[in-house]
């Protein structure tokens, strides 16, 4: 399938794309109200996100990477928000290991890591090294579209 600027543009709109909550119920030999009142509970209370997931390597000129941060505070967690609100970030995770945070970015044609590095990491204090993983293929792994 060709993905273009309308197909980018389509999924961008189902962010908050939903199934049909009959269709639910009918599986689930519920009534549709009972599927819409629990889903708007787990929406409510942050259990649950709908939104449309992609393919970054299936997007021409997109691409995604893996950037291993280590900080130079304990505050691992106020600084995994900031780092959650730059833009192009898909995920940010707390981590053990050599790195304390592990930031999912996607790229496009438009806005790269440099930009990223220049435009977006300098607001943030504290950051002693990042290491870029550029990811050549991936496989299962689906993201919303940030851009």
């Amino acid at each position: 399938m060709k993905i273009d600027e309308i197909n980018i543009a389509i999924i961008k709109y189902l962010r908050d794309g939903r199934r049909s909550y009959k269709k639910i119920a009918d599986k689930l030999g519920l009534t549709e109200n009972t599927v819409r009142s629990r889903v708007k509970k787990l929406t409510d209370s942050g259990v649950l996100e709908i939104s449309s997931l992609v393919d970054p390597e299936s997007i021409p000129h997109h691409s995604l990477v893996i950037i291993g941060v280590k900080l130079g505070t304990a505050n691992m967690f106020k600084k995994a928000e900031m780092f959650s609100r730059l833009r192009g970030v898909v995920s940010v995770a707390v981590v053990t290991g050599r790195y304390d945070l592990m930031v999912k970015v996607l790229f496009n044609g438009d806005y790269g890591l440099e930009e990223f590095y220049t435009s977006e990491v300098s607001k943030i204090d504290g950051v002693q090294a990042m290491e870029t993983f550029v990811i050549y293929k991936n496989f299962n792994l689906k993201v919303p579209y940030v851009l």
